[in-house]
């Protein structure tokens, strides 16, 4: 069994994380943690001894997070955006693994998008979601315009366009436009159930990495992926 620790519980996407690791087999939830329930990660960390961290918390908390688990030995499994990825340099300890996204539609929406990048002329981004999500534009969005100026450096990365309403869950399209045509390739979650398997499937994984650090759900996915770090 893994014994799992969930930080950011007390939120929507921890608590479904919660249920999510409760029902998952060879997983164990250990512990929760978040200032609503008045348990750190660090009092967590010392109290239930778990191997892996779920990090669903708020921007600026997931970096004393993450710092606190890996210095504990404990992986680190990170669905939290908005923070700068270069303040968790020369972080030393057990494995960490972020994804902007752990749902495996939205991974492959990015991979169509870097590929059909090569063949259009022009794309743009439209990334909408709920009211309460704090970071504009998503840490999905940032990544597939990346990918997308990897595919095409001479383009450069596509501009991005944030909603914010109520009602919204996670949403994306990337428009790509042509002589006389477009293409138009979209992901919507309209439940939070929808990133579950690619955080339990990171969660079996990260201590098996062979990397320290680990970017991008479809480093578990392809073999042809390639490299770890973010782009």
């Amino acid at each position: 069994m893994i014994r799992v620790l969930v930080s950011g519980a007390a939120g929507r996407m921890g608590a479904t994380v919660c249920q999510a690791v409760a029902a998952a087999d060879g997983l164990e939830l250990v512990a929760r943690a978040d200032p609503a329930l008045g348990v750190s990660v660090a009092d967590a960390i010392a109290t239930a001894a778990p191997e892996v961290m779920v990090d669903f918390s708020l921007p600026h908390s997931a970096v004393a997070n993450i710092r606190a688990a890996l210095a504990a030995g404990v992986h680190a499994v990170v669905g939290t955006t908005g923070f700068d990825l270069s303040a968790l340099d020369g972080l030393d300890g057990a494995n960490l693994f972020i994804a902007p996204n752990f749902a495996i539609g939205a991974v492959l929406m990015m991979r169509f998008a870097a590929e059909a990048a090569r063949h259009m002329a022009a794309a743009e981004i439209i990334e909408l979601h709920h009211d309460a999500k704090l970071d504009a534009p998503s840490g999905t969005a940032a990544l597939t315009a990346a990918r997308m100026a990897a595919a095409v450096p001479e383009r450069g990365a596509p501009p991005i366009h944030s909603v914010r309403l109520p009602g919204l869950v996670a949403h994306q399209e990337v428009i790509l436009g042509d002589l006389g045509q477009t293409l138009t390739i979209r992901h919507d979650s309209i439940d939070r159930s929808s990133f579950m398997p690619g955080v339990i499937l990171a969660v079996r994984r990260v201590g098996d990495l062979p990397d320290r650090v680990t970017v991008g759900l479809e480093r578990l996915l392809w073999n042809d992926a390639g490299g770890t770090t973010a782009p």
